[in-house]
């Protein structure tokens, strides 16, 4: 089976958010359970070049973009395993980030019509186009709009995987039009349009063979008003092939026995854990204490994340004996929270901002408890991240945590973490009080800590849910590949 990954982003080679690790790690995974599965990505500025010198250019053509005639390199070459495809342009993708940018649509709409245009080039023919976000949301309209009767697309089947349906690639009708060639007829209730606008997502939401999301509960969220973002009602017409699939972490690259970036390898020993713990408070500035839990905190600090629950009840919090360990950049409100309660409370919260993938490893190694208290959260992976390092996730019950945090049972000795439902910053309070009482009975808490090593969160377990659903669209392909010629 002959699987094509279309991303805007994927591990190592450019990374913005959790999209780039499903796109670098599934790949890996599905090659080790023998599927041909390759990934195609712009060829962005900041890619490597430790990378890069992988790479040979293997087709040059014209992609129309409307009245346009632009060019377009197709290079390949292969890291850590797995066989990449780059989209060359550079007028387009040569630039300092990987978005922001006022022809964001523009840019997106070519890579689309690029990736298609690519793959009826390419010596494979591909069973499966997998496709993320709004990014690539025009692929599976735009295949069985425009290229429906091209030979070597036209057997194609789509997955179309919903990473976050927040973002949804918004622009003006005629700007689309403009842009993909085509006129009215692509908008309507079948089409492009949602409220009064061209909807990139909406194309994926309704022409893709299968849709997917990354759990089973936010599967569920987003057919309702609340979490739908509007495409709730698409979402409950096409629920029949939409399935939530927990994302799974690279355990190999994550792994405290063998992380060269945390202070003391461990496993399964709380007091060799705790030697990190004690190196995480000397370098964040935090008074040395073994008996003190600490709670880290690597996040975007938004208000999606919860911070704004936290700011409720950060006063109450620092009067608890407790430290707080932060690393993380967003709203100006948030950060400043954090440094304020810094400056005046030293001794229990210190923050870093930015990004430091090392700090970050030595966050979830040296914190006996990890804060989630999201508003919304697709799946998440710091949480995964923490079971990993053997740290308890605190989190609100809301679509990945909550498949994968269950909440601690004091009578049956059941659960991995503590989970609050309703979002409300005492109910957070409350929870993070009830782990500090648990953290102080030392065979309690390493029964919670044991009970987050039995869940498998590799990607092995998560290529074959992905395995069987594009098995379920491989039948359809072979149908038609067998269907007589009539004159």
């Amino acid at each position: 089976m002959k699987v094509l990954f279309a991303t805007s982003e994927a591990v190592p080679l450019a990374k913005t958010g959790g999209l780039a690790d499903v796109a670098g790690a599934l790949p890996k995974a599905l090659l080790a359970e023998g599927v041909d599965a390759r990934v195609i990505l712009p060829k962005y500025e900041t890619i490597p070049a430790e990378h890069l010198q992988h790479f040979e250019t293997v087709d040059v053509f014209s992609v129309q973009l409307g009245w346009r005639m632009q060019y377009c390199g197709l290079l390949k070459g292969k890291v850590d395993g797995v066989i990449y495809y780059l989209i060359d342009n550079e007028y387009y993708f040569r630039r300092g980030g990987l978005y922001g940018y006022d022809d964001d649509p523009e840019r997106f709409v070519f890579f689309s019509i690029a990736v298609l245009e690519a793959a009826r080039r390419m010596e494979d023919i591909w069973d499966v186009i997998h496709c993320h976000d709004w990014q690539t949301g025009l692929i599976p309209f735009l295949l069985k709009r425009r290229y429906w009767s091209d030979d070597r697309l036209s057997g194609v089947r789509t997955v179309f995987t919903i990473h976050n349906l927040k973002y949804q690639g918004v622009f003006g009708k005629q700007q689309m039009m403009d842009l993909v060639g085509m006129g009215p007829d692509i908008f309507g209730w079948d089409g492009l349009e949602h409220n009064d606008a061209a909807n990139c997502m909406k194309g994926g939401l309704l022409y893709a063979d299968k849709l997917t999301t990354v759990s089973p509960s936010y599967a569920d969220e987003i057919k309702t008003a609340f979490y739908g973002e509007g495409m709730d009602g698409i979402l409950r017409l096409r629920s029949g092939d939409l399935s939530g699939i927990v994302n799974g972490i690279d355990t190999e690259l994550f792994d405290p026995m063998n992380d060269a970036a945390i202070d003391t390898p461990y496993l399964d020993s709380l007091p060799r854990k705790r030697r990190n713990k004690l190196a995480l408070q000397k370098e964040m500035g935090l008074p040395q204490n073994p008996n003190v839990p600490v709670i880290g905190i690597v996040s975007r600090l938004v208000e999606q994340k919860g911070f704004d629950l936290i700011d409720g009840v950060l006063g109450e919090l620092l009067e608890e004996d407790v430290q707080f360990a932060v690393l993380g950049s967003g709203d100006y409100k948030y950060e400043e929270m954090f440094r304020s309660a810094a400056y005046t409370r030293f001794d229990k919260v210190s923050i870093r901002t930015g990004f430091n993938d090392g700090l970050a490893r030595r966050i979830y190694a040296g914190s006996d408890m990890y804060l989630m208290p999201s508003q919304f959260e697709p799946c998440g992976l710091s949480q995964l991240l923490a079971l990993r390092y053997r740290t308890v996730p605190i989190v609100r019950e809301t679509g990945g945590l909550r498949d994968t945090v269950r909440p601690f049972n004091e009578y049956t000795g059941e659960g991995n973490g503590f989970s609050f439902a309703n979002y409300n910053a005492h109910d957070l309070l409350h929870t993070i009080r009830r782990a500090i009482g648990f953290y102080r009975k030392e065979k309690v808490w390493k029964e919670i800590v044991h009970n987050g090593t039995l869940d498998d969160y590799s990607w092995s377990r998560s290529a074959g849910a992905y395995i069987g659903l594009y098995e379920q669209l491989a039948p359809e392909r072979k149908e038609k590949e067998t269907w007589p010629v009539t004159s």
